[in-house]
């Protein structure tokens, strides 16, 4: 069986659509090209917190996860990524 081939260009064409992953509203915010790999942000108010170098929390930053695309074979589409709910529709 060959691998899987989804180019950079037709994954960063998702940047900006809001998808349902986990239970929750989220954005595509960034494709990264190692996996690749989508990047999305929480779109609930929430915040999490980030340490400064000294252990402080001083900076409360938005949710971000990452969501391979491919399994790691490079054969078929990872699980997490066929789970995403588009709620946008395609342009």
């Amino acid at each position: 069986m060959d691998e899987i081939v989804i180019t950079l260009s037709q994954l960063r064409g998702m940047i900006g659509l809001r998808v349902r992953h986990e239970g929750a509203e989220w954005q595509v915010i960034e494709v990264l090209e190692d996996g690749p790999s989508l990047v999305l942000e929480d779109l609930r108010p929430t915040r999490m917190p980030q340490a400064d170098q000294y252990g402080e929390t001083s900076l409360w930053v938005p949710h971000w996860v990452t969501v391979p695309v491919l399994a790691e074979d490079r054969r078929e589409l990872h699980p997490d990524f066929l789970g995403l709910d588009l709620l946008d529709p395609p342009p």
